[in-house]
């Protein structure tokens, strides 16, 4: 294996499943799948003897479903990316998996060159993965992020929790609500990619969320951004 390649886990309990998402990763020459799994309890003992980068991570299976397993995951000494496969129909889920540490979602019908994107986008640091899909997704749970808690409870967080941040910062969270990549975020507000680099990593920082979707979820609970927003002014 070649050491610059992306470490992949494949988590699903239908083989077939499993045998396709190989096939199409396996073709990529920066990615390798270094082990398989069909349930979570699987899938986390696997991960606690074989390093990888991203594991793809279905929800719904027997036994340790995924939102466990991504919980037990992201526990790890020293834990890869979790991308959960997810569909429309399963709200509850998504919040959940948020809750358990996931760094993004991947919509289970999604064509192949999406799904290398999310391994290789989630691989890079960044939770935003392919922003159209991102962006229904949010439109689809983003009500149900407004009203919950944390801990997951109900009602809104204190706005006081984005006090630190200036006013640029602000506009970036935004932004990263809508599902925005870098590229867009730096189109929106007419600034180099490096200086978002910079502003996202002073909202994690200051916001004390340990990847973009934690932010996306605390600009939804402090009301910073409403969900009827996305339809009005995200970007294209």
């Amino acid at each position: 294996m070649n050491n610059s390649q992306i470490r992949v886990v494949l988590v699903d309990d239908q083989q077939l499943v499993r045998a396709g998402f190989r096939m199409v990763i396996d073709s990529q020459p920066d990615l390798t799948v270094v082990g398989e799994a069909g349930d979570g309890a699987a899938a986390v003992e696997l991960l606690r003897r074989t390093p990888a980068d991203v594991v793809l991570m279905d929800v719904r299976m027997p036994g340790t479903d995924g939102i466990a397993a991504t919980e037990l995951v992201t526990a790890l000494p020293e834990p890869p990316r979790v991308v959960v496969l997810t569909t429309f129909d399963l709200d509850e889920y998504v919040v959940a998996a948020i809750g358990a540490g996931a760094s993004g979602f991947l919509l289970k019908d999604a064509p192949p060159e999406e799904m290398l994107a999310a391994v290789r986008t989630v691989h890079a640091g960044d939770s935003v993965i392919a922003a159209s899909s991102t962006r229904r997704l949010l439109q689809h749970v983003a009500p149900i992020l407004r009203g919950a808690g944390n801990g997951g409870g109900t009602g809104q967080v204190d706005p006081s929790a984005l006090a630190e941040l200036t006013p640029r910062e602000r506009e970036v969270l935004v932004q990263m609500a809508y599902g925005a990549s870098n590229t867009e975020i730096a189109g929106q507000l007419f600034v180099s990619e490096a200086t978002v680099k910079t502003h996202v990593g002073r909202v994690l920082f200051k916001t004390g969320s340990r990847d973009r979707v934690q932010a996306v979820v605390l600009a939804y609970r402090t009301g910073l951004v409403a969900p009827a927003d996305l339809l009005r002014d995200a970007p294209a």
